[in-house]
């Protein structure tokens, strides 16, 4: 029943990651981080429409973002659950005529290790490349959903402090990416004579 056992293994990690996120969101410092995290997600909002970044305007934006890392580690998940029931690695390595044992359970393990680039990659080009560039697709939101849900207890609403914080750090982003663009553009200038 490898198919079963691949699509009750995956959805058994699903279910601890997402009790262990919200155990560890009972803790106050990490209430607090994830305070942080739903400010730079408002900003990042308030920068995408090109709004000034005020802490009155980046209010008003939602707390959760298709782009956030959370999204992406439940898309991996997710899509670890399909990868390793179209590959079952352990009904593949049988096939080779690997015993049962440490010499499978060792090729199992190296051969997810393998998977794993694969699968970060597909689930960077889903949650991050195209959800990104068509947030208001019904099919993104319909794929995102589970991440997205997943944003309500890795995201809380900020306090005053955070989102000027938050906006801070865009801003010095910003400032940094400016700098590095006119740098780039100075190289490549062509020069007087």
């Amino acid at each position: 029943h490898t198919l079963a056992w691949n699509i009750v293994d995956g959805l058994l990690r699903v279910a601890v990651f997402v009790f262990y996120i919200w155990l560890i969101g009972r803790m106050e410092d990490i209430k607090r981080m994830f305070m942080y995290h739903g400010a730079e997600h408002k900003a990042i909002h308030c920068f995408e429409h090109g709004l000034p970044m005020t802490p009155d305007n980046a209010r008003q934006f939602p707390r959760l973002h298709v782009r956030c890392g959370t999204a992406f580690l439940i898309m991996v998940m997710v899509i670890a659950i399909l990868v390793y029931t179209i590959f079952p690695l352990n009904a593949i390595i049988s096939g080779f005529g690997v015993p049962d044992g440490m010499p499978k359970l060792v090729l199992v393990i190296v051969a997810r290790i393998v998977l794993m680039p694969v699968i970060a990659g597909i689930s960077y080009e889903i949650t991050v490349k195209w959800a990104g560039s068509h947030p208001d697709n019904p099919l993104v939101k319909v794929i995102l959903w589970p991440g997205m849900q997943m944003q309500y207890l890795t995201t809380h609403e900020p306090d005053d402090a955070q989102m000027e914080c938050a906006i801070a750090a865009m801003q010095a982003v910003l400032a940094r990416e400016d700098a590095e663009e006119a740098k780039a553009a100075a190289k490549t200038a062509p020069t007087a004579s």
